[in-house]
């Protein structure tokens, strides 16, 4: 019989999510994992199989909870701009506010592997559709309610705002402050 974890591995994959969210897939080693984790590498290996695997997990996890959150916000009551509008708020305020502005895990996925890792891109295209989706259900609700014009592509809007939010992301990763965010914040939610 083998010896018992030593380790709660839910806890080693937001450790190593935190890991991979700062220096990246291809710039955290197995040694990284290893210290930030406090296993060693036979624990990590017989846990997770993989460096990947792990990585699939952490993304995962990600996914779950900070594309989860901003879903959830965008379904509350209210009316459907200002639900937008302070979902927006929301990310610009988190990612300010982060001091390694390592901006969203699944955008920094998609632009350092790309098509390269299919599993990965797999995972972010899941997470960018449901985020796309909970766009296009808000505009549909605000289009119902006569808030936004019901003439417009709801399909095209909520892709019109998923491109928003990841350009965000990418902004707050190097802005000096809010102002810029904010003009886009208002100007997108103001043409509807």
């Amino acid at each position: 019989m083998g010896r018992p974890k030593q380790f709660d591995p839910d806890v080693a994959v937001e450790q190593a999510m935190d890991v991979f969210w700062r220096k990246g897939y291809g710039g955290t080693t197995p040694q990284d994992l290893v210290d930030a984790l406090g296993i060693g590498k036979g624990s990590l290996y017989n846990t997770f199989g993989s460096k990947h695997a792990l990585f699939e997990a952490a993304l995962s996890r990600y996914r779950d909870g900070q594309a989860a959150a901003l879903i959830e916000l965008l379904g509350e009551s209210g009316p459907a701009k200002d639900r937008l509008r302070r979902a927006l708020r929301l990310v610009a305020e988190m990612d300010l506010a982060d001091p390694d502005r390592r901006g969203c895990l699944a955008v920094n996925t998609a632009a350092e592997l790309g098509q390269a890792d299919e599993s990965a891109a797999q995972l972010v295209r899941r997470m960018l559709d449901r985020t796309e989706d909970a766009f296009r259900a808000l505009i549909e609700e605000g289009q119902r309610a006569g808030e936004i014009d019901s003439d417009r592509d709801a399909y095209a809007i909520g892709s019109l705002l998923l491109n928003t939010i990841v350009g965000m992301r990418l902004i707050a990763r190097v802005a000096d402050g809010p102002e810029r965010l904010d003009r886009v914040i208002d100007a997108i939610v103001d043409s509807l």
